[in-house]
């Protein structure tokens, strides 16, 4: 069996995960609701606060599946209950963010601000001036909003300049050798 579709996943008190007859699952929580299509070859089982996927038969898409909505079923869960956050930094001079009404303003050097409204379910916070904080609770949101933005002016090899992910290594480049010969 697959590693990752094997594993149950724990559903926490407050959170009500059900499953209707097309397979259409819907997680209900303290961050929100998220639903998901999950394909009728997989079949859920739900005993007591457990939740097991299972696949018919051991073939090549069966097992592919089988990791697939497991995954996404536990990333459902989780982000009802705890949610999901990526945090942005700005490195430039003059480069700055602000949050007002859930209403991203960035600074980056361009002649005109860049304005972002939140989608619904996502929040933007700024603890710092050049930091930027996305959460929600569907992860795969969050993480296209945060690529969204790294877009307007992602990092630039030279001096690193623009918007990276916090933990993100940029691969410096060195410049003009200089000199004549």
């Amino acid at each position: 069996m697959s590693r990752i579709g094997k594993l149950p996943i724990t559903v926490p008190a407050g959170v009500t995960v059900t499953v209707d007859a097309n397979n259409f699952v819907t997680v209900k929580g303290p961050k929100g609701t998220l639903t998901q299509q999950v394909n009728p070859v997989i079949t859920l089982h739900q005993e007591g606060n457990v939740l097991t996927l299972n696949r018919p038969s051991d073939a090549k898409p069966h097992k592919a599946m089988h990791g697939l909505y497991r995954a996404l079923v536990a990333n459902m869960v989780h982000g009802v209950t705890e949610g999901f956050s990526k945090t942005l930094e700005m490195v430039g001079t003059g480069y700055r963010a602000a949050v007002e009404n859930n209403v991203l303003t960035i600074n980056i050097g361009f002649s005109h601000p860049v304005i972002l409204k939140a989608p619904e379910g996502i929040t933007f916070e700024c603890p710092a001036q050049t930091k930027i904080t996305i959460k929600g609770a569907n992860k795969q949101q969050v993480g296209n909003l945060a690529a969204d933005i790294r877009a307007i002016r992602p990092p630039e090899p030279y001096l690193g300049k623009g918007i990276k992910y916090e933990n993100e290594h940029i691969r410096r480049k060195v410049g003009k050798s200089g000199g004549k010969k």
